[in-house]
Order: structure tokens, then C-alpha cells, then sequence
């Protein structure tokens, strides 16, 4: 069954988003290395996996449409080098600007589940496919950057909603576009209106998830 012409439209944010985004995720990434006393290269490679490791998952494994935009596209690459360049300069006052990074985050993480879920979408995939690879591109990058220093991934154990406000934003889009038929830029920008509010109360009221199964008292 052809993909819906209506659907299939890329979703395109401005570069200057899209770049931003990976600059701050880029940092988070390099702040990591830098309090674990990485090297250059350590700080360059956690820089690299937060800033664009949910887009290589989304393109290399799911969408497969020829190389990876970050990969096509040099701007991503320095994107990457200027976080680095930042965490490394002022990572003694990066600390102080927790916040803002914060509302930051919870912006970026809005607009590539957009982009991820536009990207699906215009590649042909079903909507429930289209919702996964949304979330996989707004997530994807912490995922990759716990693996790489060992840590279990924060997306997998009980904290503050997360991978749920990316979901519902997402899920959001991909109804939308189909059932309500709204024009994209409307239900891009209601998409990520959703994920950015419900991340944001998420931290201001410490809204968490719980585990399925109480851990045990300890003795």
C-alpha cells in the first residue's frame, strides 16, 4: 500500500535547530568524559554519541536511505567539535547552568522526535514504526552513551518521565497528520509542544516512573 502524500512530506526544521540541538547534547555528552578524566579522544567520541547517535540509529538501522545526514552534511560534524570545545573551555561553569540546559534538552528531544517520526513517515513506514523511530532518534544518544562507559541506561530504570514525554509527543504527530490531517508545520510544532510541556513539569514536580515489581526491603 503507497504511503499517503500528505504524510510522507518531509518534516524540515530549520539547520540552525537541528544544530543547536547537537551542540547541547554534544556538551552533555563531553561534560560525561570530562568528569570521568577522558582524554580528547574519550571527550570527542561521548560528544559525538550524544550529539548525533540518535540520528545514525535512525538512518543506519531504520530508515537506511542512503549514508546518514550528519555523515553528508560537515555542519553536524563541527556542531560536535564546538560542544566539545565548550565543555572543555567552561566546564567549571557548564555545571552552573544545569537549567537551562535542561529546557534545552527538553526542546531538542521534542524536535528530533519530530524529525525522526517526519523522516519515518516520508520513507513509508507504518505509523506504529513511525512513532518508534521518532523516540529512538529523540533517546537514542543517551542509550549509546551509557553503553560506552558502562553504565546502565537511564532510559531503562525508574526516574523522571523521559522516554514518556518523548513518546506522547511523537504519538501526538503521527495522529496528527493522519487522523486529523492538520498541516505538518501545525502538528510538528503541537508535537513538540507536547514533549517540551510534559518534560518540563515532569522536573518541576519530579514526576517519576516506578518499578514494576518493588525492590525488595534491605537488610
Amino acid at each position: 500500500m503507497p504511503a499517503d502524500p500528505l504524510i510522507t512530506q518531509t518534516v524540515t526544521l530549520p539547520i540552525t535547530i537541528d544544530l543547536g540541538a547537537t551542540v547541547l547534547f554534544s556538551i552533555t555528552g563531553a561534560m560525561v568524559a570530562i568528569r570521568r578524566h577522558y582524554d580528547f579522544v574519550g571527550v570527542f567520541v561521548l560528544a559525538l554519541a550524544c550529539g548525533l547517535g540518535g540520528g545514525l540509529l535512525r538512518d543506519g538501522l531504520f530508515i537506511q536511505a542512503g549514508p546518514p545526514a550528519a555523515m553528508r552534511d560537515g555542519s553536524y560534524m563541527l556542531a560536535v567539535l564546538a560542544g566539545c570545545a565548550v565543555a572543555v573551555l567552561f566546564h567549571q561553569h557548564v555545571e552552573r547552568w544545569s537549567k537551562p540546559f535542561l529546557i534545552f534538552d527538553a526542546l531538542g528531544t521534542g524536535a528530533y522526535g519530530v524529525v525522526g517520526a517526519g523522516k519515518a513517515f516520508e520513507a513509508g513506514l507504518a505509523i506504529p514504526a513511525c512513532i518508534f523511530v521518532g523516540v529512538v532518534n529523540a533517546v537514542g544518544s543517551g542509550l549509546i552513551r551509557d553503553v560506552l562507559v558502562r553504565e546502565e541506561p537511564l532510559m531503562l530504570k525508574p526516574g523522571q518521565f523521559y522516554v514518556i514525554a518523548s513518546l506522547l509527543g511523537v504519538a501526538g504527530f503521527g495522529l496528527f497528520t493522519r487522523c486529523f490531517h492538520l498541516p505538518l508545520a501545525i502538528s510538528a510544532i503541537s508535537a513538540i509542544a507536547i514533549t517540551f510541556v510534559i518534560r518540563l513539569l515532569a522536573i518541576s514536580f519530579d514526576w517519576r516512573t516506578k518499578s514494576v515489581v518493588p525492590s525488595p526491603p534491605s537488610e
